[in-house]
């Protein structure tokens, strides 16, 4: 397929690999690049020196694009897009933050910029900035999210009819019928995080793939929106923030027990009661663990089933 993602990016597909907390490291942004997709380093989760590694471990493990993840309010921002210059990194998607504060200066060295957005007013900012692209993520997705609280399939349609440049619809999407029903609404390509987030190459603990696995409908929520929105699974630590919500906690308190090291000790270290379980909803539909090369074909097999069968359903009509 060649649509302005692929275009843009140089890739068979127009599906990109979340750049996702430790889950996305060179291993997986290489496995999905070498499918046709494009994969992301998550930056956020990462030293200045770790993300280096990584860089340079995923340009040996592929020759084909993949681009590097980077929340803007890293407090080593600097070092992180230092390190993303100097290495010849060609695609940076950032978020958390301003994008008119990087974009020019990572375009004037080449670089392609996307930003992920949670509502219209920030699609806007960002292509008033002059990224290249942009991801319309709605509530549904994993780990940090919008204050907006819009759902994808609301989101998506908002922003393409207020922006020119190539949309990716992200939140809830892990399946080729999502992906369909995303092209349909005006997204030219998808983000996906949670269905990579459990794959072979993910560097997630085995223990949180296996909580994801069996996890069932409603066992994600959205919580600490008194700091920063976050989905996670329900767990000790989601009880204790509830309780510490429900009896009107200040922002304070709510980042005292949220601490250091929370996403890590949860995905990363496999702590499933003391950490953040961050996962999407789509969760509940993800029942096996996967090679990301067979995610991704999976995926495109199924949106051109679905695609072809709703063709002829209509012309049938």
């Amino acid at each position: 397929m060649q649509n302005r993602i692929t275009q843009l990016f140089n890739i068979d597909y127009p599906i990109i690999q979340a750049g996702m907390v430790w889950c996305s490291g060179w291993r997986l942004a290489s496995a999905v690049s070498n499918a046709g997709g494009l994969g992301l380093i998550g930056a956020g989760s990462m030293y200045p020196e770790t993300l280096k590694e990584h860089i340079i471990k995923c340009k040996t493990a592929t020759d084909k694009a993949f681009g590097v993840n980077v929340p803007l309010l890293y407090q080593d921002i600097e070092k992180l897009m230092e390190i993303i210059v100097e290495e010849g990194v060609k695609i940076v998607f950032t978020s958390a933050g301003n994008p008119k504060t990087w974009t020019q200066q990572l375009k004037a060295k080449g670089i392609k910029v996307v930003h992920v957005v949670s509502s219209v007013k920030f699609a806007l900012k960002a292509e008033e900035a002059g990224v290249d692209a942009i991801v319309a993520e709605g509530f549904e997705a994993g780990g940090h999210n919008g204050r907006e609280e819009i759902t994808t399939f609301c989101l998506i349609p908002m922003v393409r009819d207020a922006i020119t440049i190539p949309l990716m619809a992200a939140g809830g999407i892990g399946t080729g019928r999502s992906i369909l029903g995303a092209f349909a609404l005006g997204a030219d390509g998808v983000q996906i995080g949670s269905r990579f987030a459990i794959s072979e190459e993910s560097s997630a603990h085995p223990d949180f793939k296996k909580r994801v696995v069996e996890s069932q409908e409603g066992e994600t929520m959205l919580t600490l929106k008194g700091v920063t929105p976050v989905r996670l699974i329900r767990n000790k630590f989601y009880e204790e923030v509830k309780e510490a919500e429900t009896r009107g906690a200040s922002a304070e308190e709510l980042k005292q027990l949220l601490g250091k090291g929370r996403a890590k000790k949860g995905i990363f270290e496999g702590n499933l009661e003391e950490g953040e379980l961050e996962i999407g909803q789509i969760a509940a539909a993800i029942k096996d663990i996967k090679p990301a090369g067979i995610i991704l074909q999976e995926l495109w097999e199924e949106y051109e089933k679905c695609k072809a069968e709703f063709c002829q359903t209509r012309i049938g009509r």
